[in-house]
């Protein structure tokens, strides 16, 4: 069976969709080749959804580092791939923070805990995600279709498309959240080989409340959120422990094994991406050419080969 690696980015506008995917392609042979794996070709689509939300993307040609069309981060190859070790005084700290956080948000049945808290740091901090989990956000050119169901479609159309092909499925930051969607409620019909997620906040209290409270909206008896039936192989949710996005980088604690006994790998990676002097331990490019997903690439395109 043909092989596809889709991809599908997260929160902020992004430069126009076609440098976009070269960026994603360009960290992933990167970082295949700084692993010492031999070149080996493979298919990408990149799952474009922030023409649903800005209007304009970003101008690659922009200088003026005061326009909104300024891209501050673009694509640039590592300064290196020294790997930084994980800190245990971290780790210890992220897990007392994550658990006080739970604590804290959630009720004992997932429901949220301090809803208004919740949603102002929501509306404050992640306009997308705010515009997704509204529930009378429109889209004006839909007929009033919700913004969160326009935005689920591409993904689900993507998927369709290679439905008869092996799908390696790489969910950046908001995108993690828009994939764990679609899995659940969109494609029941559609395998996934293997379902990575890099830079994750599938973790955070509110999030996993909204993803409790749309499962019973069909199945009430829901207690956990579970690993998606569409995964049949593996799921690995890839952190750096100084990403923000990762406070709970412990996926394996929160979502149960499917039918298929498919659980959870978390993995502590060291996100490398930096430019201009500015480190960004949450960016795609970084997420996108550690070591640890160039095996877990090189292993799904080398599966079956003879």
């Amino acid at each position: 069976m043909s092989k596809i690696i889709v991809g599908i980015h997260g929160l902020d506008n992004k430069p126009p969709q076609e440098l976009l995917q070269r960026s994603w392609e360009k960290a992933l042979l990167e970082g295949l080749k700084a692993a010492g794996y031999p070149e080996l070709p493979f298919r990408f689509s990149l799952v474009y959804w922030a023409n649903l939300i800005y209007p304009e993307p970003l101008h690659p040609e922009e200088t003026n580092i005061n326009s909104t069309f300024y891209d501050d981060e673009p694509y640039v190859p590592a300064g290196d791939f020294i790997r930084k070790e994980p800190s245990e005084l971290r780790k210890i700290v992220l897990k007392y923070l994550s658990e006080q956080l739970k604590a804290f948000f959630l009720n004992a049945d997932m429901s949220i805990n301090f809803s208004s808290i919740a949603d102002a740091i929501i509306q404050r901090y992640f306009k997308e995600l705010d515009l997704y989990y509204c529930t009378t956000c429109v889209m004006k050119e839909r007929s009033g279709v919700l913004v969160k169901d326009v935005i689920r479609e591409q993904l689900t159309a993507t998927l369709k498309r290679y439905r008869n092909s092996d799908i390696l499925l790489i969910a950046h930051s908001m995108g993690s959240i828009i994939a764990y969607d679609v899995l659940t409620q969109c494609t029941t019909d559609i395998t996934i080989d293997t379902f990575v997620t890099i830079g994750s906040p599938l973790g955070i209290p509110v999030v996993m409340s909204k993803i409790i409270s749309e499962q019973r909206q069909s199945v009430e008896t829901v207690q956990r959120a579970k690993v998606p039936e569409a995964v049949t192989r593996s799921w690995y949710n890839l952190s750096d422990l100084d990403d923000n996005m990762t406070v709970n980088y412990r996926l394996s604690d929160d979502f149960e094994e499917n039918s298929k006994k498919v659980n959870v790998t978390d993995t502590i990676v060291s996100n490398n991406y930096e430019y201009k002097g500015k480190k960004n331990p949450h960016k795609s490019y970084g997420y996108l050419r550690t070591p640890e997903l160039a095996e877990i690439i090189y292993s799904f395109q080398n599966r079956d080969r003879k």
